[in-house]
């Protein structure tokens, strides 16, 4: 049986029968569709953006210029430790050498307790100074003297002339001019500025451990006091920044009453320099180190020290790594992921070689010589330009970014391959800015020009002084002294790596 066929309506003959009609139709259709493509594309085009931009918020401090501290509890967090779980116990393995306190030297030794045994504490036979057998078990007791202020009153007498009837009072001398020790205002800087100690703080344990009462007023008073004395040799520092042979510099952002500024780091093979800036552009560089510096100088790629006249140049391969294994979790194409795995696979094999050469323990392979090292890594860097060269114009955005950086810079890569005292990476001023970004956060920032200067002279010597192995508090304590007798107070560059 033959289904019954359905019947079309008056309308839609009269429709198909008109070809003006149906060319209509068409045109609506097409029109449509092209509207439809359109919108399909936006929308694609939006989830896309939305994907990287998730992605690039999922980032933590391994594949971004971001510190650990930026990583949260809400994002990704970072691979720590072991991946496989280890069978060994906790604790101190077997074979494991032990460490204990060291004793302090006799002549260290303020009182000396001798515990002489009277009877057997066996048989509890009576013994004698005649029964002692080898030397002693020495046993050192390290403890805290009662703590509390030295308080030391001058009366300044007056004499009256019996000649002229003029009235003569004794002078204090300059260091006592003020009603705080040396010793107690470096105290304070060394508090605040080495301890990160708010000055709130700092007030409550000088009045509850040394019993001595302080206002706030007092502590800044301290404060800037300590930054006056320090102020000749932070600017012998900032002059012999211009002839150093090697500088690793890194900038991080600043308040200053809420005012956007920036802290800038350079680190030379003796010293480190902190200053704070209303610029984090070039300006800043030429206005320390000149208009050109003839010595190498390590960062990240920032172009602001790619504007900057230097000599030679020290790319960070941390900086670079970071941005591969980025580029790589944002990688849609086969061809970037090749990419970033090739250029990883030749990182890993350039720093396995430079261990080497440094003698890493924990690296197979005897150590290398400079010439040695020149000889390794010459083939890697002829594979990372060949790879930059194949990829310079690829599709991938990130990638192709990180080719052109490779192809363009690629001598700037591997300078410290050349270079005695040259560093592949950053760390160095990384670490050092590590240290003013925790004060930063702990303070929330200056609120004066004045303030800002403090705050470099101070960062920029205690940091030198951990550098020198010179105590700290020592060296603000002398020049706390010096700078109240009127007198220089030492200089940091006394120390120098010889040539």
């Amino acid at each position: 049986m033959k289904p019954e066929r359905k019947k079309r309506s008056p309308r839609a003959e009269h429709f198909l029968d008109s070809p003006d009609r149906q060319a209509q139709e068409i045109d609506r259709l097409k029109q449509e569709n092209e509207r439809l493509r359109e919108q399909l594309a936006e929308q694609a085009k939006r989830i896309a953006d939305l994907e990287r931009q998730l992605a690039l918020r999922q980032q933590n401090s391994t594949t971004t210029s971001k510190p650990p501290s930026s990583d949260g509890l809400a994002s990704r967090q970072r691979a720590r430790g072991r991946r496989v779980k280890s069978r060994r116990r906790a604790g101190g393995q077997p074979g494991h050498p032990g460490h204990h306190r060291p004793l302090v030297p006799i002549e260290r030794v303020n009182t000396i307790v001798d515990l002489v045994p009277n009877a057997c504490r066996q048989c509890e036979h009576p013994l004698h100074a005649r029964h002692g057998i080898g030397e002693p078990r020495r046993h050192q007791v390290t403890e805290l003297p009662p703590i509390e202020a030295h308080v030391t009153e001058y009366r300044c007498h007056r004499r009256q002339c019996p000649a002229c009837g003029t009235m003569t009072l004794a002078p204090l001398p300059d260091e006592l001019a003020s009603q705080f020790g040396p010793q107690l205002t470096a105290l304070i800087a060394y508090l605040t500025v080495v301890c990160r100690m708010p000055r709130l703080v700092v007030q409550r344990l000088l009045e509850g451990v040394l019993q001595i009462p302080m206002s706030l007023g007092s502590t800044q008073k301290a404060w800037e006091e300590a930054s006056a004395a320090v102020a000749a040799p932070y600017e012998a520092l900032q002059q012999a920044l211009a002839h150093q042979p090697v500088l690793n510099g890194d900038e991080t952002g600043h308040r200053t009453n809420g005012a956007k500024r920036w802290l800038w780091t350079l680190v030379a093979p003796t010293f480190v320099f902190y200053t704070i800036a209303t610029s984090r552009g070039a300006d800043v560089l030429r206005g320390l180190l000149g208009a050109t510096f003839a010595g190498v100088l390590g960062s990240d790629r920032l172009p602001t020290y790619l504007t900057y006249a230097a000599g030679r140049r020290q790319f960070c391969w941390s900086h670079f790594r970071r941005n591969l294994l980025s580029a790589q979790e944002l990688a849609k194409t086969v061809s970037a992921k090749r990419f970033c795995r090739e250029a990883l696979a030749l990182q890993r094999h350039l720093f396995r070689v430079w261990h080497r050469f440094r003698g890493d323990p924990h690296v197979r392979g005897a150590p290398l010589t400079r010439a040695q090292l020149i000889a390794h890594v010459l083939p890697i860097e002829r594979r990372f330009f060949s790879l930059a060269e194949r990829y310079v114009n690829a599709p991938d955005a990130d990638v192709s970014n990180l080719a052109r950086a490779l192809f363009v810079h690629h001598p700037h890569f591997f300078t410290f391959v050349h270079e005695e005292g040259v560093e592949p990476t950053n760390n160095v001023a990384e670490r050092a800015l590590r240290t003013a970004v925790q004060w930063r956060k702990i303070m929330f920032g200056t609120r004066s020009p004045d303030g800002e200067l403090a705050v470099a002279r101070l960062l920029t010597v205690t940091r030198t002084c951990q550098l020198q192995q010179i105590n700290v508090l020592a060296y603000l304590s002398a020049a706390i002294c010096c700078y109240r007798r009127r007198q220089p107070a030492t200089s940091l560059l006394l120390k120098r790596l010889t040539p």
